[in-house]
C-alpha cells in the first residue's frame, strides 16, 4: 500500500479521466504517490495536466489501455457496461470502483467538509477551498471546476480538513461521512435517476444521515432546504445552522451591495447554532462575482468554516481571496468592446439566477446575447418550458442542439420545444444547429457594450475563442 491511500487504489486505471469528478481523483492520487493511469475520449488541459502529475492517459477506449496489474477500475455512472476497458477488467478480475466510493476512501480519516444541492456546489466548495488554503490550513479538496488561481479541481494538502463536492445525481453523496455538510438548496432535477422530489428528499436524507455524531448540517435559504431541515430536525447528536436573508437564520445575511462583476456582503453571525459562541459579529466582505446566489454560497463557505474552529472574522479575510471558478460566470476575454462570458447554467434555477446576476451587473446600454446549450434529453423533456422562460431575461439568444451526455436520443425531445417556450413569452430567439456557424451568428448580432454568455453544461463552452476571434475580425 503506498502512504496515505487505500491498496485497491495503488494503481487505478480510470475510465473517462479527463471528466471532472474523476480528474480531481486521479489528481489526488497522483499527488498521494498512486500509479495512476486512465483513458479518456480526447485530449484537454485536464488530460495534460494529470500527465506533468505522472499519470498516463490514452486518447480513445480500447482494452489494451488497461493495464494487467492495475488494481482497480474506477468508473462514474457515465461509463457504459460495453466499455471495452471494463469489459477487460471483468476478465481480468480486476475489481471495479464507482467514483464516489473512490473519493469517499480518501476523505475517510480527514475531517471532511461535503457541500451538497443542487446549485452551487462548485462555487460554495471552491471560496471554501481557497479560503481555508489562503489562511494557511492546507486542505485537501476536490471541485467540480477549476479554481482561478490554482487552476485545478483537486490538491492533496497535508492539512486535516478535506473539502469535496457531494453529487446528488446518482445518489452516490451517500458513500460520504463528514463533519460538516452543506445544502444550498433541494430541487427535482436528474429525472433519469429520480422520478419525483420526495425521492430527491429521501436521498438528501440518507446523506445527512451519513454526518458524523456531533456533526452539522448547514443549510441555505432555498425553500427546499429549508424543508429538508425541518425534516431531519432533532436527529441525535445533529446540529442545524441556517444561512439566509430571514430574520430566523442562524447566520443572517443583513446586506448584498452590487458593484458591478463583484458584490459586497454583510453578515451577523452569533445566534445560537452559529458557532462564533453567543456573542453577536458583524462582518462585511467581497465576493468577486456578482449576483445575490453566490453571496450565499460565500456565506454558506463561511459558516462551514466557522463551524470546524476558524475564526470569523480571518475567514471572511480570507474569502476575498477567491478569484472566481471555470465556468462560473467565467470571463473569457473581450474583443471590440463586447465581453464573452461562461456560465455552466443548465438548470431553469441557475439560468435565472445568472443572467439576473449579469442583469444586474451591465451598464445601461448593455445588452445580453446568450448561446444555450441544452443539457439532456430527459432535462430538456421535463424543463424545457421553464429553460425558454428564463430566456426571457436575455436581449436575444441563440439555442443549440442538446447535448446528449451519457443519454440516448427521446423521440420529440428536441430544442425546440425551448425555443418555442421562449417565443411564447416574447423572447427575441432562434435556433443554430452548426455550433461552427455560432461565431459568425454572435459577431453580426453584437455590438460594444453587449455581453455574450456562452451557457450551458456541454461543449458550449469551447465557443468563446471563436466568438472572440471573430469578433476580433
Amino acid at each position: 500500500m503506498t502512504s496515505g491511500i487505500p491498496s485497491a487504489m495503488d494503481r487505478p486505471h480510470f475510465i473517462g479521466i479527463g471528466g471532472a469528478g474523476m480528474s480531481g481523483i486521479a489528481k489526488i492520487l497522483a499527488q498521494r504517490g498512486a500509479k495512476v493511469a486512465g483513458s479518456d475520449a480526447k485530449e484537454s488541459a485536464t488530460v495534460q495536466s494529470l500527465r506533468t502529475l505522472g499519470a498516463t492517459v490514452h486518447i480513445g477506449h480500447a482494452a489494451g489501455h488497461l493495464a494487467d496489474d492495475a488494481t482497480s477500475v474506477v468508473v462514474s455512472s457515465a461509463i457504459r457496461a460495453d466499455n471495452p476497458e471494463l469489459v477487460r477488467a471483468a476478465e481480468l478480475g480486476i475489481p471495479v470502483v464507482h467514483r464516489s466510493d473512490a473519493l469517499a476512501s480518501l476523505m475517510h480519516t480527514e475531517r471532511p467538509i461535503a457541500v451538497a444541492g443542487t446549485h452551487g456546489k462548485t462555487t460554495t466548495t471552491s471560496m471554501l477551498a481557497v479560503a481555508l488554503t489562503e489562511l494557511g490550513l492546507d486542505p485537501s479538496y476536490a471541485i467540480g471546476g477549476d479554481l482561478a488561481g490554482p487552476g485545478t479541481n483537486a490538491r492533496h494538502g497535508e492539512g486535516a480538513i478535506f473539502v469535496a463536492e457531494a453529487d446528488e445525481s446518482d445518489r452516490s453523496f451517500q458513500k460520504y461521512d463528514p463533519e460538516v455538510a452543506i445544502v444550498l438548496n433541494v430541487e427535482l432535477d436528474h429525472h433519469a435517476n429520480y422520478a419525483s422530489l420526495d425521492e430527491i428528499y429521501e436521498s438528501f436524507g440518507a446523506f445527512v444521515d451519513r454526518i458524523r455524531p456531533g456533526g452539522c448540517l448547514i443549510v441555505g435559504e432555498h425553500s427546499g432546504a429549508r424543508e429538508l431541515a425541518g425534516r431531519v430536525a432533532g436527529r441525535d447528536g445533529l446540529t442545524i445552522v441556517r444561512v439566509g436573508e430571514d430574520v430566523g437564520a442562524d447566520v443572517r445575511i443583513r446586506q448584498i451591495t452590487p458593484k458591478g462583476m463583484t458584490s459586497e456582503v454583510t453578515v451577523v453571525l452569533g445566534a445560537e447554532g452559529s458557532g462564533s459562541g453567543g456573542t453577536a459579529e458583524e462582518l462585511t466582505f467581497a465576493v468577486s462575482v456578482p449576483g445575490r446566489h453566490y453571496a450565499h454560497n460565500a456565506v454558506a463557505a463561511l459558516a462551514a468554516g466557522v463551524r470546524l474552529g476558524v475564526a470569523p472574522s480571518a475567514l471572511a479575510h480570507a474569502l476575498t481571496a477567491y478569484t472566481g471558478v471555470g465556468r462560473r460566470l467565467q470571463l473569457k476575454g473581450e474583443a471590440r468592446g463586447v465581453q464573452v462570458i461562461d456560465s455552466y447554467a443548465h438548470h431553469p434555477t441557475e439560468m435565472n439566477a445568472d443572467l439576473e446576476a449579469l442583469r444586474g451587473a451591465a451598464g445601461e446600454d448593455s445588452r445580453i446575447l446568450v448561446v444555450f446549450q441544452p443539457h439532456l434529453f430527459s432535462r430538456t423533456q421535463e424543463l424545457g418550458k421553464e429553460m425558454g422562460a428564463a430566456l426571457a431575461l436575455a436581449d436575444a439568444s441563440v439555442v443549440l442542439d442538446i447535448y446528449p451526455a451519457r443519454e440516448d436520443p427521446v423521440p420529440g425531445v428536441t430544442s425546440a420545444l425551448i425555443i418555442d417556450a421562449a417565443a411564447a413569452g416574447g423572447a427575441d430567439v432562434r435556433a443554430v444547429h452548426d455550433m461552427g456557424a455560432v461565431p459568425e451568428v454572435i459577431a453580426g448580432m453584437a455590438r460594444p457594450g453587449d455581453l455574450v454568455l456562452t451557457m450551458g453544461a456541454g461543449d458550449v463552452t469551447d465557443l468563446g475563442p471563436g466568438i472572440l476571434a471573430r469578433l476580433e475580425s
